[in-house]
């Protein structure tokens, strides 16, 4: 059974470093990264396109949110959901994201297994600033995901 391990990051470095360490540990494509897109923070989402797909590469010049995991080989791409702002997505999540445009990061994380309620707080989170860092895998291999997440410096580590 799929299972879903959900971390917040106060830095693109934590993060990065903690991207890297779940790799090293066999997590690859599970791994997902969640990060508004500082440098165009002042548009109006409602005036940019919904895209997805894309390279790290990509998403460096679209606000630079996640360069360092460039050289973790994550993809990654730009997305705007209405109400949210621009985003930086990386790994399943921006494919999950794509189909939930109206129902913003919330309405994405539920269909993996994320209560409303704690899906509305990490959107919010994401807004503030913060790094939203998932990894979804079977039961046996997320309380691994989950002590990388925390000895990285993740808070608000959850598993659902």
């Amino acid at each position: 059974m799929l299972k879903t391990v959900v971390g917040l990051f106060d830095s693109h470095d934590q993060a990065e470093k903690a991207v890297s360490e779940l790799r090293g540990s066999g997590f690859h494509e599970e791994i997902s990264i969640l990060a508004a897109d500082k440098n165009k923070a002042g548009a109006k989402a409602e005036d940019k396109p919904m895209a997805g797909g894309g390279s790290v590469a990509s998403g460096v010049t679209t606000g630079g949110v996640l360069g360092g995991l460039a050289g973790l080989g994550l993809g990654a791409g730009a997305l705007a959901i209405p109400g949210i702002g621009p985003l930086i997505a990386a790994g399943p999540i921006a494919g999950l994201l794509s189909g939930a445009f109206t129902g913003g990061i919330a309405g994405g994380l539920i269909d993996w297994g994320i209560p409303a309620e704690r899906g509305k707080f990490y959107e919010g989170k994401v807004r503030e600033g913060k790094i939203l860092t998932s990894v979804r895998s079977d039961e046996a291999k997320i309380m691994d995901a989950a002590s990388i997440l925390r000895k990285n410096g993740a808070r608000d580590v959850e598993t659902h």
